[in-house]
């Protein structure tokens, strides 16, 4: 072991320590609780950016949020294509098993993923050198050319329009599921879409009409 990756280590073991000691001791009867189950009522899809951490975005307590984390915060349609389905898996355990009440796709500004996207600086990388990234995000192909052809595929202005339209994609996406669509429809289960921006830490939640995203005051 190298002595950056122990130095690296030992600081997640500081962390660790301190977890025990403010986390998980004071709390005991929560994680007792918890170690029976859990009933968390919302679905949050994040980028795994590390940046952009839902539960102190949130400032929620363990149990209270089920979280899926990828690149770009993407969900892909319906397939029952033979294959690994990670998100597909989530979302079939968190609506079917957990019966959440809303899943909320949460994208964020200076998103890497997304600004791939928009300059498809990795297309034709091979998987291993950018191509497993490039298949990952070709998801937002569509929605990338009328971002392109109005705002280019540089600068911040067109990098957030590109972030905030993926996350309608996402939105989109999670409709072509049956078991999601039939909960909506009964109104059981409710989607919505949300901006975390880094720069000014501000939330923004996307109306469901218009599809503007606005800040929460």
């Amino acid at each position: 072991m190298t002595e950056q990756s122990s130095s690296t280590l030992a600081h997640l073991l500081d962390g660790y320590r301190r977890f025990r000691d403010t986390g998980w001791t004071p709390h005991r009867e929560r994680w007792a609780t918890l170690g029976e189950g859990q009933q968390p009522e919302v679905m949050i899809i994040a980028c795994s950016d590390s940046r952009v951490d839902p539960t102190q975005i949130f400032d929620v307590s363990p149990g209270e949020i089920f979280v899926v984390r990828n690149v770009a915060a993407l969900v892909p349609p319906f397939e029952t294509t033979p294959g690994h389905h990670g998100v597909s898996a989530a979302l079939e355990f968190a609506v079917q098993v957990l019966k959440v009440k809303e899943i909320v796709v949460m994208g964020h500004g200076m998103c890497g993923g997304c600004k791939a996207a928009l300059t498809q600086e990795l297309r034709g990388n091979e998987p291993g050198e950018g191509g497993f990234i490039a298949d990952w995000i070709a998801l937002l192909d569509e929605a990338r050319e009328p971002v392109a052809a109005e705002f280019g595929t540089e600068g911040r202005s067109a990098e957030r329009q590109m972030e905030q339209a993926a996350v309608q994609v996402s939105l989109d996406n999670l409709m072509t599921f049956p078991c999601i669509r039939r909960k909506v429809g009964k109104g059981e289960l409710k989607l919505r879409g949300a901006f975390f921006a880094i720069s000014d830490g501000v939330l923004h939640l996307m109306d469901e009409e218009t599809g503007q995203f606005g800040p929460i005051s």
